[in-house]
């Protein structure tokens, strides 16, 4: 059946199509001075956007289905809602023939019955002017395949095409539109406008868009790039590093490459900051600087693909423009194409975004958590995306080795088990429109010193009646996780998941001093010493019941996401799934320790011992010590005293704290941190010792003080 076009208009697109017509037509007759600068640039840009992998199959199929009018069947060119325009299909079969067309290693170079087709396809587009409801598509989609097309048809163009699609490109302003707004989108738009200018040969707009792209690189307490070095789209307070923010490196290290050897290149200071917020920003938001982390994702996890690996190209640009922290980059980079084994390691906690990531040469993991200081813990669904997010900043905590280990399992995902949360178990999540609630908690923070760090939240949740003491210390060769007075509404079931991730071989149970293989697909575990599972030990000192699944789970994309492309066809992955469970906690605890290795034997008969001690674990005080390393740390919830054989720590107020202790038992080193971020400065006693510890305020409130002085015990 024929499907009928529909064109619609707003305001915005009537604005556009008369605002600047007559300057557009008078600047497109009046041919541009020579500048070999911008020629040169204008070349290498035309020619990135030349590549392609077009397929034979593909080009033909395109020219031989076209209809006479430039359309193509299949394409629902009337649905411009938001989670649907597939008129993005059509703008990338035309952008594909015109490659096609004017690319020299084409087969189809010079043909005329592929430029003919892309020409249609361009005029379809311009006579109808598609509008989506979502405003993304209008100033930043279509006006990115607009101007791509026309650069690369350039001379082959019509003057009516040049005209028309440079006021469809055009909407993509650094003056108006929605997306003219400090932040990612930002400097997506100020490369469109860049490309424009090319096109155009225009070298004073250039000249701006190479200032403004240069100005958004600066630290801000609204939108952008956070002096934590993480990023926020929106004044929500949500994390968004890895989606918005991965604009800011992109953008820049591909303009900065393509300046080489001209006069316009970014001032060195904003080509330092950059390069500062993609190696202490991104990459320590990925597992092994080239995994996304899903702690540091929203909305885009519903997104096939949302984890795979972080290719080389940023670090490689950044390279090639800047010797700055060049030998850093150079290990990322190597790490990322698969040159170098991963071999990094860090500790270090946003406190602006309230996410931490500790790093280790095999292993990565990270926790997320929320606090009343943001407007929201988790991004808004929009556009019908990520619908089943609730509790992913609830004190989720995950685990990686291979990077692989939660690889699109979204959609058969257990949704109320995010590793590492507590969290009632409800019949049905709450509508997805009840996602983005103000979190109710100010104690959520960290402290650390670059290598070990401890993460903590007092819990309070949004959705239910439950609140709980959550913590986690990283050490050397794992880490430990505890909770402490968990307590909720009459007659609920709470949840604390340790893991739910892809199963990936046997899972071997230690219980009642012997080893087994799990063989059943759920199971009540009692008296558990250990588990092991895709070599990770998780050890549990208190020996408690634990419930385990291990089989197949199914879902659909279309469960959690309504974009057009998701489907309600089962889904299935085999999951493996661990956790603690109890009716009506009232001061309910847990304590497990992650213990990672390199290598297992496929059934190990017992687990590696650790050197992670529980020091202790009370709604008023949790702590634990790694004796291999001296490392120490304790979160006070409130004001109180820790006493161990070795040291009596004492503290004023509720904080965290850290200590480094030498072999012959001398404190070397003290660090401090306020998660409620009120306090001024901290009291701390050290075996009658007292220290007045100023707290870190303005932009750095939430990080660690460090207090460098030898104590004896």
């Amino acid at each position: 059946m024929e499907v009928t076009h529909t064109r619609i208009k707003t305001n915005m697109t009537i604005r556009h199509l008369l605002g600047g017509v007559c300057s557009l037509v008078i600047s497109m007759a009046t041919p541009a001075q020579s500048d070999p600068d911008l020629d040169t640039i204008r070349q290498r840009v035309r020619l990135d956007v030349l590549r392609s992998e077009a397929k034979p199959r593909h080009i033909m199929a395109s020219v031989n289905d076209q209809r006479p009018d430039g359309s193509w069947p299949g394409i629902n060119y009337q649905d411009t809602t938001k989670t649907a325009f597939q008129h993005r299909v059509h703008l990338d079969k035309m952008l594909e023939l015109a490659r096609a067309f004017r690319n020299p290693r084409s087969p189809w170079y010079g043909n005329e019955q592929v430029k003919a087709a892309a020409s249609r396809a361009l005029d379809h587009w311009l006579r109808e002017d598609y509008i989506c409801e979502n405003w993304w598509w209008n100033e930043i989609g279509t006006p990115d395949a607009m101007v791509q097309t026309l650069l690369v048809m350039d001379d082959a163009l019509t003057d009516r095409q040049r005209i028309s699609g440079m006021q469809i490109a055009r909407r993509a302003g650094l003056d108006s539109g929605f997306g003219a707004r400090p932040g990612g989108d930002l400097i997506k738009i100020a490369g469109l406008v860049g490309k424009q200018a090319l096109f155009l040969r225009d070298t004073a707009t250039f000249s701006r868009v190479v200032r403004v792209i240069a100005g958004e690189i600066r630290f801000s307490t609204e939108r952008g790039m956070k002096p934590d070095f993480s990023f926020h789209h929106r004044t929500d307070g949500v994390i968004s590093t890895l989606s918005y923010g991965l604009a800011y490196p992109s953008v820049l290290a591909y303009w900065a490459e393509r300046f080489r050897g001209t006069r316009f290149k970014f001032p060195e200071d904003a080509m330092h900051r950059l390069v500062d917020y993609y190696i202490d920003g991104i990459c320590k938001s990925m597992a092994f600087a080239s995994i996304p982390d899903i702690a540091a994702k929203n909305r885009g996890l519903s997104r096939i693909g949302a984890l795979h690996s972080f290719g080389d190209d940023i670090s490689r640009r950044l390279l090639n423009v800047t010797s700055y922290r060049n030998i850093e980059l150079k290990q990322i980079a190597d790490i990322q194409s698969g040159k170098r084994k991963p071999d990094l390691s860090w500790n270090v906690y946003f406190p602006w975004s309230e996410y931490a990531s500790h790093q280790r040469p095999y292993w990565f993991s990270s926790v997320r958590l929320s606090s009343d200081r943001q407007k929201q813990g988790v991004e808004f669904p929009y556009n019908e995306e990520s619908l089943r997010m609730h509790h992913l900043a609830d004190g989720a905590n995950y685990i990686q080795l291979s990077g692989k280990e939660y690889m699109d399992i979204f959609p058969a995902w257990d949704w109320q088990k995010i590793p590492g949360t507590t969290n009632v178990q409800r019949a049905e999540l709450m509508h997805w429109r009840e996602i983005p609630r103000t979190p109710k908690t100010s104690f959520a923070g960290a402290v650390g010193d670059g290598a070990y760090g401890a993460v903590s939240m007092q819990f309070k949740s949004q959705h239910d009646p439950l609140e709980a003491r959550k913590s986690w210390f990283f050490f050397r060769d794992g880490y430990l996780c505890l909770g402490a007075g968990i307590s909720s509404g009459a007659g609920l079931t709470v949840a604390t998941t340790v893991n739910q991730c892809l199963l990936n071989g046997k899972v071997t149970i230690g219980a009642d001093s012997r080893s087994r293989i799990a063989e059943n697909m759920i199971s009540v575990i009692d008296n558990v010493s250990w588990i092991h599972h895709g070599n990770v030990f998780y050890l549990f000192p208190e020996k408690p019941k634990l419930n385990l699944y291990q089989g197949a789970a199914e879902g659909s994309w279309r469960s959690i996401t309504h974009q057009d492309w998701a489907t309600d066809a089962t889904v299935s992955r085999d999951v493996f799934k661990l956790w603690f469970e109890e009716q009506t906690p009232k001061d309910g605890r847990y304590a497990y320790i992650v213990l990672p290795v390199m290598e297992s034997e496929k059934q190990p008969a017992t687990a590696p011992s650790s050197s992670i001690l529980i020091l202790k674990n009370e709604a008023s005080l949790q702590a634990a010590m790694d004796t291999a390393i001296g490392v120490g740390q304790a979160v006070f919830h409130e004001k109180g005293t820790l006493s161990i054989p070795s040291m009596t720590l004492e503290v004023d107020k509720p904080c965290m704290v850290m200590w480094r202790a030498s072999a012959n038992g001398m404190i070397e080193s003290l660090f401090v941190s306020d998660p409620n971020r009120k306090a001024e400065n901290i009291n701390i006693k050290v075996n009658g010792q007292i220290i007045s510890v100023n707290m870190p305020t303005g932009d750095k409130a939430g990080s660690s003080a460090v207090v460098d002085l030898p104590l004896s015990h």
